[in-house]
């Protein structure tokens, strides 16, 4: 079981083509978001009432939910071109040089999956995100003499699905730090209905809210999961997505009404069946399915988690109620052996 190609992941695929042009380009178009965008608004303001560049910015939260569309917005909003690259891009200091070399004043430089720059390639970043100065060293061994450069005054915009993961000194260099929550049900409507009209798709609002109920609040999803149903819409119906030609295109997907999948599924299935509910550890889990414990934590578990259909504990992974009742299994519950509660656990958590 792997996360590529699942139509529900709100991971970018490598051979996806998205639609640029469905992404919000002023702070005005955004629903959803709401503490981020007033915050965002201020900012945005108050750096332009002073005729300078934007602070620093991070944004971390699950993968989908606009961190790249927010960074474009921004440079809309200032006005100011937006140079995009990735951590795992810059691989030498060389690469990282360039690229701060041919910024202008006010340009923004944006870098997805953040976390990912190596450590040298940090080290050039401190100074140029806190002085705007690049220090390169010239030359190999005792004719080697280090020259500094100054940089233009420039925004960078950096955004993680791993905020854990980003170093203390890094993290501290932004100066705004956001993190973005999953969508609610009314602006994945919107969000759905707005997408379809800039695609030309007919749709009623039930199949508008068929579609966004089953987008796990993210919007890559449900933008993922419109085009999928206008497809079939075009072959099996007249076209026009309605309420009941959503729910058929879902149920060929094997999409439910809360959005999980197979893979979601056979997780909850491999505890209450294997397991008799937990608690398990996530090793044991993984590799009762032949998955990876990483991909598990990061990938399915945290819906599953936002649903409430499994519990962390000290001891292990334990399935709730409402994945029984989701499942149509009948819940029993359980003695616990209060003996071994303080005991040491072996799983993580």
């Amino acid at each position: 079981m792997s996360d590529d190609g699942r139509m529900i992941s709100g991971d970018k695929r490598g051979n996806e083509r998205e639609n640029i042009a469905l992404r919000p380009k002023y702070l005005s178009d955004i629903v959803g978001q709401d503490s981020v965008r007033e915050r965002l608004k201020i900012l945005i303001e108050a750096a332009k009432g002073r005729s300078e560049t934007v602070d620093h910015i991070l944004f971390y939260g699950p993968p989908g939910l606009g961190k790249t569309s927010l960074a474009h917005v921004i440079a809309n909003e200032m006005e100011a071109n937006i140079r995009i690259t990735a951590g795992p891009s810059i691989e030498r200091a060389g690469d990282l040089a360039a690229i701060l070399t041919h910024l202008k004043k006010h340009d923004i430089l944006f870098i997805d999956e953040v976390h990912r720059l190596g450590r040298a390639i940090e080290e050039i970043l401190y100074p140029a995100m806190e002085d705007f100065v690049l220090d390169i060293v010239i030359g190999k061994g005792p004719a080697a003499k280090n020259v500094r450069l100054n940089l233009p005054r420039f925004t960078v915009i950096g955004a993680t699905t791993r905020l854990s993961l980003l170093a203390g000194p890094l993290r501290d260099r932004f100066g705004a730090v956001y993190r973005l929550d999953f969508y609610d049900q009314h602006a994945m409507e919107h969000i759905i209905n707005r997408a379809a009209g800039m695609l030309k798709v007919e749709i009623t609002p039930e199949g508008a809210t068929e579609i966004a109920l089953r987008s796990r609040g993210t919007p890559r999803v449900g933008l993922r999961l419109l085009r999928r149903v206008r497809d079939y819409a075009e072959i099996r119906a007249d076209g026009k997505i309605m309420g009941t030609v959503a729910t058929d295109a879902m149920e060929l997907m094997e999409i439910d009404h809360l959005g999980l999948d197979d893979a979601d599924r056979r997780i909850l299935m491999a505890i209450i069946e294997k397991f008799d509910g937990g608690p398990v550890g996530l090793d044991t889990i993984a590799a009762s399915i032949s998955e990876d414990s990483s991909t598990i934590m990061d990938v399915y578990e945290p819906y599953l988690l936002q649903l409430g259909f499994i519990d962390r504990t000290p001891r292990g992974r334990v399935t709730t109620p409402r994945a029984y009742a989701h499942l149509g299994i009948s819940y029993h519950t359980k003695s616990v052996d209060n003996t071994s509660s303080n005991q040491p656990t072996l799983f993580d958590e």
